[in-house]
């Protein structure tokens, strides 16, 4: 994933940062304990589409 894209993206519901987790290519929001897939290199900041996290 591009530096730059990271830098501008925010997570949709809060309007929080993302962090990268590579190893499972997600963007991950820790104040809503979600996480966004990248699927083929394109991140999906659907809510519907984010993972719950139980802890981070």
């Amino acid at each position: 994933m591009d530096a730059r894209l990271l830098d501008i993206l925010v997570c949709p519901v809060c309007k929080g940062p993302l962090e990268l987790d590579k190893k499972a290519q997600e963007l991950i929001c820790r104040g809503d304990r979600l996480a966004f897939p990248i699927r083929d290199g394109i991140p999906i900041m659907w809510a519907d589409q984010a993972r719950k996290i139980e802890a981070l």
